[in-house]
């Protein structure tokens, strides 16, 4: 990979500071990148310490010349996830089930307010489930384009730069996405009437009651869930709002005695978790369009829940009995 050599990248660096700072605050920042380019916030932090990696392998006249430190390690790390998305498909092709991006709760990683603000990512649209469960449709071009230029406006010249394109390529690449995302978009309901819907939905399914449970979800609602292999849930979507809602009233005749269903922010959306002697063993986030929920992603892939757990490294508990069995 050869640096960026454009004039925001490049200059003579003998007038400014050391700079370690600067370059250690760009850290959130490509963080919230590369969390929204791959998906999962492990893979993520993969990047990004890849990427700072690659800045202290060079030497010192090598970094002194680099006029932006921010560009260069934005290129760098928009370069190393551009790599990885093309691994990533192939190997989310072999996949157990279904494969749903890392949820990420309200405080971010373990620690919640005291935790590193570095280490934490911006909770916004551009997270939410929905929205990361349509990008991961796009080719690997296309979400880098479209992320860096309407998420994070860089210039398409910019774009140019990590994805080995043209501006004008990289404008259409955006643009194809940017279709894909107003396809897939639900129309707009306000924050407080989703999570009302939530709390009705946690309420009927703890009741046990069908029919309240298909009254909330679309007729062509669908449910995914997500086990990686290491917990035990349902391979294939549930599609239909009266068969999720059969499937979830099972659930709570098979619920544990220990199991708590409690509400909370999932990726900045209202969602659901289950927990386990303090451990979150599911995560459950939701999709609602006006008074009914036409999407719900469950998420127990152990691997996906290391930051929701409050009772230290989670262990691959697969024998609890996922919605739908």
């Amino acid at each position: 990979m050869t640096t960026p050599s454009g004039p925001e990248a490049v200059g003579s660096g003998g007038d400014r500071p050391d700079p370690l700072d600067a370059i250690m605050s760009e850290r959130r920042q490509l963080l919230n990148i590369a969390y929204r380019l791959m998906g999962s916030l492990a893979e993520a932090e993969d990047a990004v310490q890849e990427t700072y990696t690659r800045w202290y392998a060079m030497s010192p006249h090598q970094r002194d010349a680099i006029r932006s430190p921010g560009a260069w390690l934005t290129t760098v790390a928009g370069r190393v996830c551009l790599n990885l998305l093309g691994s990533a498909r192939v190997r989310r092709e072999t996949y157990v089930g279904e494969w749903i991006p890392e949820p990420l709760p309200e405080t971010g990683p373990p620690g919640g307010a005291t935790a590193d603000p570095a280490d934490q990512v911006t909770l916004d649209e551009s997270v939410n489930l929905a929205f990361l469960v349509v990008l991961e449709s796009m080719t690997p071009a296309e979400r880098v384009a479209f992320v860096l230029h309407d998420v994070f406006s860089h210039s398409f010249a910019e774009v140019a730069e990590i994805v080995g394109r043209t501006p004008a390529a990289c404008r259409q690449l955006a643009s194809s996405a940017r279709r894909r995302v107003r396809a897939a978009r639900p129309s707009a309901t306000p924050a407080a009437q989703r999570a009302g819907v939530v709390r009705d939905f946690k309420r009927a399914w703890e009741a046990k009651d069908i029919e309240a449970l298909i009254g909330l979800l679309d007729p062509g609602a669908t449910a995914v869930a997500d086990g990686g292999g290491l917990a035990t849930t349902f391979l294939h979507p549930i599609e239909g709002g009266e068969r999720i809602a059969h499937a979830w009233a099972e659930l709570a005749r098979r619920r544990p005695g220990d199991m708590t269903f409690l509400e909370r922010t999932v990726n900045g959306q209202p969602g659901l978790v289950a927990q386990q002697g303090g451990v979150t063993v599911t995560v459950f986030a939701f999709e609602v369009a006006g008074d009914r929920i036409t999407r719900i992603w469950v998420v127990r892939n152990p691997e996906k829940l290391r930051r929701w757990t409050t009772g230290g490294r989670l262990d691959r508990r697969g024998e609890e009995e996922p919605p739908g069995r």
